[in-house]
């Protein structure tokens, strides 16, 4: 008997995945996403193709290879009530090998978030995908996402892309933006969680990228059927605070993709600027980081903290070109081009419990007050 239904249920799960691999959803029609979703045997492969425009709250949850399709013009909307509480206008749980592209995703700011990704969900990959509202895409509960050509429109909440609970995120060819208004964004949150990234754009932003919690970010060329390798943190409203804030035991490491930081900073300086290391936090820059015309400092190291710099540029900013204080270090190791720190109100800046070492390796630095100023990477060894 029980063999017979198990040759049953096989049956009919290959002949509805043969016959309903592929099913269209027309929410312009009155019909419904997450209906189709709910006929769906969650361990088949499916491909929903979405037309016109869905004003539900879609969850995705529990589903293994499935792609949702969006024809031109689709998108989801989050309703004007939410009975359910829902926290997210598209949620995708517990799932392994979900793609969402073409899609644009829009939500009011009475939610927390367009986009949740959750539950140690795997291989989730948003394309082409944009989104419009309250803090973007929230990766959380050690999900592994990719998200490429994801524009997110940031309207509300704090930042559009943030990775929570060790989740592991990587972004290509991305547009993190926000209208030039009052409130106070980030366009990228690593708290605790691991991101990797090329190729992307963040616009007008307070923060543009904050990892705290011993997150760790990592620029680098991983996906070379792309041309666009370098990350630009923009700020043509000039209302940033900071570049990147590095703190509480987390790192930045910067490797084949550049790290462009324009305009950063605030005219009065203080710990505003392009880059900010702090709290027992790491910053691996080599050649790749380059800070052009900030109006506060450029690269802060401090509290317990440390920075090495190999042919970067530092140049134009405002106050400090770099910036070591509160028993912190930074090391300049030779490079080919040497590193340029200049053109600064101060170009090099160390108190008197910290150290800045490979002075030699550092081209027209003109401006010093740093009595802790090392010419090669260490004091004579033995």
């Amino acid at each position: 008997m029980l063999r017979s239904i198990g040759l049953v249920t096989l049956f009919l799960s290959s002949f509805f995945a043969s016959a309903n691999s592929s099913v269209n959803v027309d929410c312009d029609a009155g019909q419904s996403l997450n209906g189709t979703l709910a006929k769906i045997p969650k361990f088949i492969p499916a491909t929903v193709n979405v037309k016109g425009t869905c004003t539900e709250y879609v969850v995705i949850n529990g589903f293994n290879v499935l792609t949702l399709n969006g024809m031109p013009g689709a998108n989801i909307r989050q309703p004007n009530t939410n009975p359910q509480f829902n926290s997210y206008v598209l949620s995708i749980k517990a799932s392994r090998s979900v793609t969402v592209s073409g899609l644009a995703v829009r939500s009011l700011t009475s939610i927390f978030s367009v986009i949740g990704i959750g539950g140690g969900s795997t291989d989730v990959h948003l394309q082409n995908v944009t989104t419009d509202g309250s803090w973007g895409v929230v990766v959380y509960e050690a999900s592994q996402v990719w998200l490429k050509n994801v524009t997110a429109n940031l309207t509300s909440g704090f930042a559009a892309v943030s990775a929570f609970d060790k989740s592991d995120v990587h972004i290509v060819e991305g547009l993190l933006q926000r209208p030039s208004n009052g409130a106070f964004n980030a366009g990228l949150l690593v708290s605790s969680g691991h991101v990797t990234m090329r190729g992307t754009t963040i616009r007008d932003m307070q923060q543009g990228i904050n990892i705290n919690a011993s997150g760790s970010v990592d620029l680098v060329n991983f996906d070379s059927a792309t041309a666009n390798i370098d990350v630009t943190i923009d700020n043509p409203s000039g209302t940033n605070f900071n570049g990147v804030i590095v703190s509480d035991g987390s790192s930045l490491n910067l490797s084949s993709a550049k790290l462009r930081i324009n305009n950063a900073g605030q005219p009065w300086g203080d710990d505003t600027g392009a880059l900010f290391v702090t709290n027992g936090s790491t910053l691996n820059a080599g050649a790749s980081l380059v800070v052009t015309g900030s109006q506060g400092q450029g690269v802060i190291v401090s509290n317990d903290s440390h920075a090495q710099l190999a042919g970067s540029s530092i140049t134009g900013v405002g106050h400090g070109g770099l910036i070591v204080a509160n028993l912190s270090t930074a090391d300049v190791d030779f490079s080919n081009p040497t590193t340029v720190i200049s053109g600064n109100g101060t170009d090099l800046f160390c108190d008197s419990k910290s150290q800045i070492a490979g002075a030699l390796n550092i081209a027209n630095a003109s401006v010093v007050q740093c009595n802790n100023l090392l010419p090669g990477k260490y004091e004579n060894l033995p």
